[in-house]
């Protein structure tokens, strides 16, 4: 199970996380509404994963990226983003976040971005599939 901290500046989307997040059987450990709070809440947290929305009010997420690396370089962090963003993914992705997930998003696309930051999580989905067709039969 991973701790995760959720960091976006719409409630609506911290709650669709929030859900996602626990329907794969991680634990939220705080969900903030932008960069400052997020710096704040992972040094207190050390959770082992971040999403990132990009763009927010009082800090963006490539300013939180980069402070949150300067303090933790081994900080998981995935980008959520929308189209037409890309340039500042990739800015996101040279600051040190490890991936992005474009919204609208889903318990699939969330899934797929966690197991590429952990690959021992999308072995046990996979497994867990495995096993679930294998009870079919």
């Amino acid at each position: 199970m991973l701790k995760v901290l959720i960091v976006d500046d719409s409630l609506i989307i911290r709650k669709k996380i929030t859900k996602i997040i626990e329907n794969l059987g991680h634990e939220v450990v705080y969900a903030a509404k932008n960069g400052v709070e997020a710096i704040e809440s992972y040094n207190i947290k050390k959770p082992d994963l971040v999403t990132m929305d990009i763009t927010m009010p009082d800090m963006d997420g490539i300013t939180a990226v980069k402070k949150i690396i300067e303090n933790d370089k081994d900080a998981k962090i995935i980008m959520v983003t929308s189209h037409g963003q890309e340039d500042m993914v990739i800015k996101s992705i040279q600051s040190g976040a490890m991936g992005y997930i474009l919204k609208p998003i889903s318990d699939d696309k969330l899934a797929q971005s966690i197991g590429e930051v952990f690959p021992k999580y999308a072995a046990y989905k996979e497994e867990d599939e495995l096993s679930l067709i294998d009870d079919e039969l």
